[in-house]
């Protein structure tokens, strides 16, 4: 089955039960589907949109960012929005794919989440073992 990233935003928001305060995707969630998905989980969405991007109707929130792109340029904009913390958070995934592997092995999902959970912790002991003291001499 073929969807895109978009299609699936709202299957991965709505389970949820702890508050979402801001939720950063890429230029593919620059959708109404998506933006209304963030809107009723509470959140705020950093999306930057389409480089052509029209406004949409008024008081919507995706115009803010569409005026401030307008204004200052996608680079700005995205530090601005603080849009640049997105490439840390997939920094974090590739490094715990790099040391975990790709593929879970649970297929329930209760039972996924307590493997990610595992895979967290371990890698965070060995975070904690690893780093070093400073000591002044």
């Amino acid at each position: 089955m073929n969807v895109s990233d978009g299609e699936v935003l709202g299957n991965l928001l709505r389970p949820l039960r702890r508050n979402v305060d801001r939720v950063t995707r890429d230029g593919a969630y620059d959708t109404r589907g998506c933006y209304d998905e963030i809107a009723a989980k509470g959140a705020v969405a950093r999306i930057p949109p389409r480089e052509n991007a029209q406004y949409w109707e008024k008081g919507h929130p995706r115009n803010s960012a569409t005026i401030l792109m307008h204004l200052l340029g996608l680079k700005q904009w995205k530090e601005k929005s603080g849009y640049h913390e997105r490439s840390l958070a997939e920094t974090g995934i590739y490094r715990f794919k790099q040391l975990t592997g790709d593929k879970l092995k649970s297929r329930i999902f209760n039972s996924q989440h307590m493997e990610v959970m595992i895979k967290a912790k371990v890698i965070n002991t060995m975070n904690g073992l690893g780093m070093p003291e400073y000591q002044e001499y």
